[in-house]
């Protein structure tokens, strides 16, 4: 019998390396400035149903990358959620048990490979090039047109997410992030124009069947040309503005007087699964998109400094020059239609794609939705920047159980009314030895209401960022993936770093650290570097559980970094039994609650990987890598399947090193060609 899988939360994204350029994507990667300061409908019914079912579970969250099969019941998960806490890692299961299973942690490296425990292997499931829609052409380097790249699978996949079809096929959903031009294009063959109409139809997301593969946990790509839910979303793709912004005078441009239509999603980063079968996107460096070929209109100067858009005659991506709206001077309102959480129906190949405009406006590393015990939807963001902000949505209205396509009509409209929250940390002193204490949610804006002072629903929603700082939340180190736990119901964020903390930012007890050791090089002596440079991983409890509340608790769960560094902190267990870890990226849960992390970023010599660790119990902080990925790339998109057979991840630009180019590459990963391209991996048991 098939293995039936059960909803998790899982996801994706970057961090600091030595780059060629910065692409306008890593928020923390240089000391540059950073501005701060139709489907099938019985298959559907089927799918429906069981999300439904699991999702109005006590603590459940389908977060990014979470992965379903159809033919499940709720009561499944029950035996880990009433246990109090996963069980210590390596008790109790079959071996090709990764939630609870040993394996032999992966050491530091620097091979150009995807490196697994020596009890995994792993396959590619997709690459950069491979065809998406039925017309796709073959992949051609050397041959590429802007409507071929729009057909095939993008540059740099980011998130990762899998949603059922039947028991064998399920459909896995990517953001693709941004483009590394100096290592896509063969030197002199691609005019200029050509290049950034490549580029940008290598942006966006897509929508691919994937099967199961031969070997228990494997997944291969299913025929394209017979895969009818295949899609591919591009920087032109019509999306609609939903919620109270939609319309707002400053989204409002000559090609969309309504301001209720936009074209394309670019920038994207994490996301996730919602309990009703979509998928969340974030839109978070946007601003790295835009140029101004003159003078900007002085009226959105501030709002423009704050999002980090230029404001002067200067060029970024170019995109301009193929695409007036990318303009600043010509069309300063494009700007404000990017930044937003987008949300796409993978079972409606057709429809069209949603802007929330309810979830606020900022540099999203994603979204993840959890259903309260109130049958709220309650969904967690964070703002991916040096001293920015962690963000709560709770819904006006409440989730509507059952597979009918009423009720999920209904729930796929959750995420237009309700509360955005932001959130302020209060440390509880040091003399407990550890960093906690308490929080507050503070609430910004209804769907009717303002709580900003001299800011409407709309100005809230548009200039987040602006709303946020007139009440005095908590200024973070780059707080990007944020998810709930589905078994103890706690929130985890990836905090990856800030080098300015101790400087440009004042430590608080959130925020602790002045100064962290690095490597320079694998092997070599810890030195000390001002900032916090390895991040930490923060664990947060609402108030009696409540995730619609305004209170709760808190903690450092992690201080990362080498368990030789004196700073360093792994929720109090023996720091001589973990692996190093640095830069956490993105989180994912396996069945017993687990927590799983990506990195981007390493700063103590190794490549980045993805690593487990427990939550609760006597192993509570420790730290195992299970893999390590190629030169130059960051590890995105985790996802562990419930049956514990599979775990996904993206390996995203991999080669990616100073003066590396398509001619000179410091990778050829997956090494099917002279050059790297970004893939979807998934490592299971030998």
């Amino acid at each position: 019998m098939t293995p039936q899988l059960l909803p998790l939360v899982s996801t994706p994204r970057h961090g600091s390396r030595s780059r060629m350029t910065c692409h306008f994507r890593c928020n923390d990667a240089c000391d540059a400035p950073v501005p701060n300061e139709s489907g099938n409908p019985a298959m559907r019914d089927l799918v429906e149903g069981a999300l439904a079912r699991r999702s109005v579970l006590k603590g459940s969250a389908l977060g990014a990358g979470a992965l379903v099969l159809a033919g499940l019941t709720a009561g499944a998960a029950a035996p880990a959620a009433a246990s109090g806490g996963p069980a210590p890692a390596g008790h109790g299961r079959p071996t090709g048990d990764v939630g609870r299973a040993a394996f032999t942690p992966v050491a530091p490296n620097n091979a150009d490979a995807v490196t697994n425990a020596p009890e995994y292997t792993q396959n590619v499931v997709i690459r950069w090039g491979d065809p998406v829609e039925s017309d796709a052409p073959r992949f051609d380097v050397h041959a590429q047109t802007p409507e071929a790249q729009a057909r095939q699978f993008g540059y740099n996949n980011d998130y990762v997410g899998v949603l059922p079809l039947d028991g064998r096929r399920a459909l896995l959903v990517t953001n693709h992030e941004y483009t590394d031009e100096n290592l896509m294009f063969p030197t002199g063959e691609y005019d200029d124009a050509t290049v950034k109409k490549i580029a940008m139809a290598a942006h966006g997301m897509a929508v691919v069947t994937i099967e199961r593969g031969r070997a228990e946990g494997s997944w291969v790509r299913a025929d394209h040309r017979r895969a009818k839910h295949n899609r591919r979303i591009t920087v032109h793709t019509e999306f609609a503005l939903h919620g109270p912004a939609a319309g707002h005078e400053l989204l409002r441009t000559a090609a969309d007087p309504t301001g209720t239509r936009v074209h394309g999603t670019f920038g994207n980063c994490a996301g996730g699964t919602t309990p009703w079968g979509t998928v969340l996107s974030g839109e978070e460096n946007f601003n790295g998109y835009f140029d101004a070929s003159g003078p900007v209109d002085p009226a959105n100067a501030t709002s423009f400094k704050r999002y980090g858009l230029a404001t002067a005659a200067v060029t970024n991506r170019g995109w301009s020059s193929v695409d007036e709206r990318f303009d600043l001077a010509k069309h300063p309102h494009e700007a404000y239609r990017f930044g937003w959480v987008v949300e796409v129906d993978p079972f409606e190949p057709d429809s069209t794609p949603v802007k929330q405009t309810m979830l606020g406006r900022f540099k999203h590393e994603g979204a993840n939705v959890t259903i309260s015990d109130s049958g709220h939807a309650v969904a967690y963001m964070g703002d991916d920047e040096r001293g920015d902000y962690i963000y709560k949505f709770v819904s006006a209205d409440r989730f509507r159980e059952g597979p009918s396509r009423a009720a999920r009509r209904h729930n796929k409209t959750l995420l237009t009314r309700g509360t955005l929250y932001v959130a302020r940390f209060t440390g509880d002193g040091a003399a407990d030895g550890v960093h906690d204490g308490t929080g507050e949610w503070i609430a910004l804006t209804t769907h009717e209401r303002s709580f900003v002072p001299g800011m409407s629903v709309g100005d809230v929603l548009v200039h987040t960022r602006l709303a946020a700082d007139t009440v005095g939340p908590t200024k973070m180190d780059r707080p990007e993936d944020i998810e709930p736990n589905p078994v103890n119901g706690k929130i985890y964020c990836a905090l990856t770093n800030n080098s300015n903390r101790g400087t440009s930012y004042p430590t608080d007890e959130a925020n602790p650290l002045a100064s962290s050791m690095v490597r320079a090089s694998l092997g070599a002596p810890l030195t000390s570097k001002s900032g916090n440079r390895n991040g930490y991983v923060l664990e947060v409890t609402e108030n009696r559980g409540d995730h619609t509340g305004t209170g709760f608790t808190w903690d450092l769960f992690l201080v990362c970094g080498d368990p030789e560094a004196p700073e360093t902190y792994f929720a109090g267990y023996d720091k001589s039994k973990v692996s190093p870890i640095s830069c956490p990226d993105n989180v994912a849960f396996d069945g017993v609650g687990n927590l799983w992390i990506s990195t981007d970023g390493n700063v103590l010599g190794s490549h980045d990987g993805l690593f487990r660790v427990p939550v609760a119990g006597p192993d509570r902080g420790r730290v195992e890598q299970f893999l390590t990925v190629p030169v130059g790339a960051e590890t995105c998109g985790p996802l562990v399947t419930q049956d514990q057979r599979s775990v996904f991840i993206a390996v995203q630009h991999p080669g990616e090193t100073d003066g590396a180019t398509f001619e000179k590459p410091s990778s050829t990963w997956p090494h099917t060609d002279g050059f790297p391209r970004p893939a979807v991996v998934v490592s299971y048991r030998r």
